[in-house]
């Protein structure tokens, strides 16, 4: 019997020594989901200065994603509408968990792979990555994940941020529409020894094709706004090795 899986924010009260959280609804940011968490326990208006640890909290019942986040009091700060809401259409939900890379290797390139066909967003490329499996902490997953759609072996150098991203109506493998929310925790990871990549992962997969890029091509490609955002960081030193 599976586990059953939730996601969640905690965020420690400012001199404070407990945690403050709890589960992040479907749809929400999870950056809005702890200022709502505050409210509601603590009374306090806060705001989210950066993101300090993801990992899963594992029991043999349950399966928990967990993003823990620094906050400060923010007096007097709008808190917004928390008003949980169906989907206006009625259509099937799911929310997932998953953890991806802004790869590069010591030349400095970018390793992207292509979604395939029959997943959304078929034919634009995305970072290296997936969801995470049940028992699975997210830099695992993703390690996971890129060996088998690149045939890569990296390092994880970096947490670079939490994302989420809603995409109601999406038809994916399934063959019907779903309300799809993803919360997406983003590292740095430095391939030292690269290889040209290759999809190892079983017929039917999410990947296409995978392949290094010279940052000079991205800006000809289709690329997911995932993409966008981690090539639109600062450069590390971790992007061209140690």
């Amino acid at each position: 019997m599976c586990a059953a899986r939730v996601i969640t924010v905690y965020g420690r009260r400012p001199g404070g020594t407990d945690d403050v959280g709890g589960p992040v609804r479907h749809g929400e940011s999870p950056a809005t989901a702890m200022v709502r968490h505050f409210v509601e326990q603590a009374d306090l208006s806060v705001v989210v200065l950066s993101v300090l640890d993801v990992h899963a909290v594992i029991t043999p019942d349950l399966h928990e994603d967990r993003v823990v986040f620094e906050v400060a009091p923010a007096p007097g700060a709008a808190v917004g509408d928390f008003t949980e809401r169906p989907d206006p259409n009625g259509l099937p939900t799911g929310q997932r968990f998953a953890a991806y890379g802004f790869v590069t290797d010591p030349a400095g390139r970018v390793l992207l792979t292509q979604i395939a066909p029959g997943y959304p967003g078929a034919g634009k490329w995305h970072l290296p990555g997936g969801g995470t499996d049940p028992g699975e902490q997210p830099g695992e997953a993703l390690l996971r994940e890129l060996v088998e759609e690149t045939a890569q072996h990296g390092e994880i150098t970096e947490l670079l941020g939490v994302t989420h991203r809603r995409n109601p109506g999406a038809i994916g493998p399934e063959g019907y529409p779903i309300n799809w929310h993803a919360v997406r925790a983003l590292y740095r990871v430095l391939v030292p020894s690269p290889t040209a990549p290759r999809v190892t992962e079983a017929a039917g997969g999410s990947t296409a094709a995978a392949a290094w890029f010279d940052r000079a091509e991205l800006p000809g490609l289709q690329l997911t706004e995932v993409v966008q955002w981690a090539a639109s960081l600062p450069r590390r030193d971790s992007d061209r090795g140690r």
